[in-house]
């Protein structure tokens, strides 16, 4: 976990996950997605696990599963809910104390890019989104998320 208020770059793990899609935003769907996702590890007796991953636009949230579910070849999936294998990934990172909102998340990720951009070494490769550390019903000042950008090496 990136300290909050801190800036890096890190590689994160290969991982099997479940991920749920919508067509609206991230903020305006986010009970819906976690949701969807709560039903279907409670339905496959699969752990609750952290981080939990969210994009913004159209939004999506992700599960990460635990080493022995993702073996499990009998999970069921139900519509809008997919298994995906996540391959090892380069981020620029930054860590966040403070509640869940649209605020933190774009106050964040423009202090990111403004980090990124000074690196020199470091350019975007990807969508920016949301790593929640957290249970959402946590109090907000307790709450620790970061704010991730897919990064490669400029050539």
């Amino acid at each position: 976990m990136t300290v909050a208020g801190f800036c890096e770059v890190k590689t994160l793990p290969a991982g099997s996950v479940l991920k749920a899609s919508s067509q609206g935003e991230y903020f305006d769907e986010n009970n819906d997605l976690f949701m969807r996702l709560f039903r279907t590890i409670n339905q496959n007796k699969v752990p609750m696990t952290v981080p939990v991953e969210a994009k913004m636009s159209p939004g999506t949230m992700v599960f990460y599963l635990d080493v022995a579910s993702a073996k499990r070849k009998d999970l069921q999936t139900p519509p809008g809910v997919v298994r995906q294998t996540l391959l090892p990934r380069m981020v620029a990172s930054i860590g966040i104390r403070g509640g869940y909102t649209r605020e933190s998340y774009e106050k964040n990720l423009a202090q990111l890019r403004a980090w990124l951009k000074a690196q020199g070494q470091w350019e975007a490769a990807g969508e920016a989104y949301a790593v929640y550390w957290t249970s959402p019903f946590m109090l907000p000042f307790l709450k620790r998320s970061e704010v991730h950008i897919p990064v490669v090496r400029k050539k």
